[in-house]
C-alpha cells in the first residue's frame, strides 16, 4: 500500500505524487484501482489525467515536427465509449459521440516512434485529418504501408499528392469457425496481398507489422482499450486525453526492449530518455496556460 498523505486527501498533489498516479495510468491500472492504492479522490484523478492529456498533446503538436523517417505504417485501432455501438440506441443519457471509438496511429518503421495520432471516427473525413497531420509532420519522401480501408485512397492523395511512395497490404482471412461466432477473435489469414497505389514502394518493405504490434502495448498500457472489462471511456474527449498520455509516455519515457532507448530519442526529437517527472513539469508549466491547437481528438 502507498501511503497516503495528506496533501492526497486534500486534493493537492505533490509532483511525486503525480508522477507516481500517471506512471499507474501508462502501465494499464484503472482510475478505481488507483483510488484503491493512493487514496486520492476519483475526480483528483481524472482532472490529473485530462490536464496531463491536455499538456501532452500541445507538447507533442508543437515538437514532433521535421522527422527524418522513410517508412510509416498506419492503422485504426477499435474501442468503444460508454456503450457498444449496438447497444447505444436503449442505453440511458448516452453522450453525444457515444459507441465505436477509433484510435488512428502512424509509426516510424525504423525509430518505434508515433507520428500522428488521432481519436475519432472511421469515416472518410477522419482519414484525411489524419493523413493531413500526418503530412505535416514528416520532411521528406516515405514509403507508407496501410491495410486496405477504402478512406484511406484519397486521403493520401489529398494529402501526399503524389510525393509518397504508398502500398497496402491487404489480409484475406477464411469463414471464422462456429464457436468464434459472436467473438471478437478474427478468423484464421489465409494470406495477404500486397498493392502499390502511389509510387515505386519497395514490395520488400511493405508491411503493417510494427504498428499491429503497437495496437497491443496500446491495450496493454491503457485500461480503456482493454477488452472485456468494464474500464472503457464514459467520456471521448476523457478518451482522447488518455491517448495523449500514452503516447508521450510511450515516445519519451519508456525505454524500447530491442532499441534500447526511447523512440524519440531513436528519431532525433529528444536527447535523453524522460521520466514521468517530465511529464509533471509540462502539466505544471500547462496549469496557467491559455487554450491552444486541438489535442488528439477532432469533432465531427
Amino acid at each position: 500500500m502507498i501511503k497516503v498523505s495528506y496533501k492526497i486527501l486534500m486534493n493537492k498533489l505533490s509532483s511525486k505524487e503525480r508522477a507516481t498516479i500517471l506512471h499507474m495510468l501508462c502501465e494499464g491500472n484503472s482510475i478505481r484501482s488507483i483510488v484503491r492504492m493512493t487514496g486520492a479522490s476519483k475526480n483528483t484523478i481524472s482532472k490529473l489525467l485530462i490536464d496531463a492529456g491536455k499538456a501532452c498533446a500541445v507538447y507533442h503538436e508543437a515538437n514532433v515536427r521535421d522527422l527524418q523517417t522513410t517508412r510509416v505504417e498506419v492503422d485504426e485501432i477499435w474501442s468503444f465509449t460508454y456503450a457498444k455501438q449496438k447497444n447505444v440506441k436503449k442505453a440511458k443519457a448516452a453522450p453525444a459521440n457515444s459507441g465505436d471509438t477509433w484510435t488512428w496511429t502512424a509509426i516510424d518503421a525504423d525509430s518505434k516512434m508515433i507520428v500522428s495520432y488521432l481519436v475519432g471516427g472511421r469515416d472518410a473525413e477522419y482519414a484525411m485529418w489524419f493523413m493531413d497531420d500526418l503530412r505535416s509532420r514528416l520532411a521528406n519522401r516515405v514509403q507508407l504501408t496501410s491495410d486496405g480501408h477504402k478512406s484511406y485512397l484519397e486521403a493520401v492523395e489529398g494529402a501526399f499528392d503524389a510525393d509518397v511512395d504508398y502500398a497496402q497490404l491487404i489480409k484475406m482471412y477464411g469463414n471464422a469457425p462456429e464457436s468464434f461466432k459472436g467473438r471478437y477473435s478474427p478468423a484464421d489469414c489465409t494470406g495477404i496481398k500486397k498493392r502499390r497505389i502511389e509510387g515505386q514502394p519497395d514490395k520488400s518493405l511493405v508491411s503493417t507489422s510494427y504498428v499491429e504490434r503497437n495496437n497491443l502495448t496500446m491495450r496493454m498500457h491503457m485500461r480503456r482499450f482493454t477488452r472485456l472489462t468494464n474500464g472503457f471511456s464514459k467520456k471521448i474527449e476523457n478518451h482522447a486525453h488518455a491517448v495523449a498520455l500514452h503516447m508521450m509516455y510511450y515516445n519519451f519515457v519508456r525505454m524500447h526492449k530491442t532499441l534500447r532507448m526511447s523512440p524519440a530519442m531513436a528519431a532525433g526529437v529528444s536527447d535523453t530518455l524522460w521520466e514521468m517527472a517530465d511529464i509533471v513539469k509540462l502539466v505544471e508549466n500547462a496549469e496557467n496556460a491559455k487554450p491552444t491547437k486541438r489535442g488528439p481528438y477532432k469533432k465531427g
